[in-house]
């Protein structure tokens, strides 16, 4: 009988035992669901990293953008599906594989963004996808050359249109200080 009195003692310790670290591990489990995911003391400052990149990657592709008569915005949704695909993808990269397409593609109507994407997935360069689609090395070396001017332009066009807004923002804030020097008396 004392046996049998001990063994239950010890199996109600054990199931009570059991059943609490099955409520804490339950309890951890709701608080982790509720926050949506564990994450470490860096966290913030990586979203806040995360943040800043798309802001500068929205202005990078603002030049571009244009010469694809496309938007920032449209073209940046497209490079994160594209980076979800091949996390290995640039952003220089997919601006030329967009700007190569563009180039290429009515004469040329093989030549598709989503194809050369699908190149440098496969671990491709451009050049060597371009060849895959029909182009001989000398046609890559002249879409590459007329991509990267289309590119450069298409950036130096927004750096001065930059450069223009801040010298007219500069100017009107010039205005407004020496009116305010002249008062409200003074005529012009």
């Amino acid at each position: 009988m004392k046996v049998t009195r001990m063994m239950w003692y010890a199996g109600t310790i054990f199931t009570t035992t059991l059943g609490l670290l099955a409520v804490s591990v339950n309890v951890a489990a709701q608080q982790l669901a509720s926050t949506g995911y564990a994450r470490s003391a860096s966290a913030p400052k990586d979203s806040v990293r995360a943040d800043r990149n798309r802001a500068a990657n929205l202005k990078a592709f603002r030049g571009v953008a244009r010469r694809l008569n496309t938007t920032p915005e449209a073209l940046q949704s497209a490079f994160e599906r594209a980076r979800e695909t091949n996390p290995k993808l640039s952003r220089g990269n997919f601006i030329a594989a967009n700007v190569l397409a563009d180039n290429l593609g009515a004469r040329r109507p093989n030549v598709t963004t989503a194809a050369i994407l699908a190149g440098l997935q496969n671990g491709n360069s451009l050049g060597q996808t371009l060849q895959s689609l029909g182009l001989d090395k000398q046609e890559v070396k002249d879409a590459r050359r007329a991509a990267d001017r289309r590119i450069k332009d298409g950036n130096q066009r927004v750096k001065d249109e930059d450069r223009r807004a801040r010298s007219a923002e500069r100017a009107r804030e010039a205005d407004r200080k020496q009116r305010e020097r002249e008062g409200p008396g003074a005529s012009r």
